[in-house]
């Protein structure tokens, strides 16, 4: 059983590497949904983050001094770990996460809501999620805004890789057009001599 999941976990960070994401600039479309979802949820904190072997790196972030966690803290495992919307209403009220570092130290989490960002191909890469230093719940009108934002973070994601993709095909393309060319005059000066 431990085998498959270390096999798992080996896929799923491909997959992301595949994307090319991680350690990126900031980029206005991934700032946009972050602020979206701070906005709609009410909270101070928002996150797009990608979950990689050792951290948790933040794409976008609205009311967060950091660029990354270390992957053990923080409660994004929550959403890795059950593949669906996660929703803590006050962390202390949980024995589990009230000793968790982001919750007795900085960011000071008290409420917790992330979405899991799944691949079309069904790879986990990382969660859109909301915080605060208090207590608060969710309606579930914010839940089903989450989600579709994390729907739009996958497609500009996917967006991300075909636009890399298009451009790898065309410089491969060029290249041969310029291949091509060059066979084309020596052919010609062949010819003439």
């Amino acid at each position: 059983m431990e085998a498959r999941l270390i096999d798992t976990e080996a896929l799923r960070l491909e997959a992301l590497r595949q994307y090319q994401i991680l350690d990126t600039e900031p980029e206005e479309a991934y700032n946009n949904l972050d602020q979206l979802a701070a906005f709609i949820c009410g909270t101070p904190i928002s996150l797009v983050n990608f979950i990689d072997e050792n951290r948790q790196w933040f794409k976008a972030k609205v009311g967060l001094d950091t660029s990354e966690m270390p992957r053990c803290v923080g409660l994004s495992y929550l959403c890795q770990e059950q593949l669906k919307v996660v929703v803590i209403p006050d962390t202390l009220a949980d024995e589990k996460l009230a000793n968790n570092l982001a919750v007795t130290g900085y960011p000071y989490i008290r409420f917790y809501a992330g979405v899991p960002l799944i691949t079309p191909k069904g790879d986990m890469l990382g969660t859109l999620c909301v915080i605060d230093q208090i207590p608060r719940e969710l309606s579930e009108k914010q839940v089903e805004a989450l989600v579709a934002l994390s729907r739009l973070v996958i497609d500009q994601l996917e967006l991300r890789r075909y636009i890399a993709e298009v451009s790898q095909i065309t410089e491969k393309l060029m290249g041969q057009e310029q291949e091509a060319r060059a066979e084309s005059e020596a052919a010609k000066i062949h010819i003439a001599n």
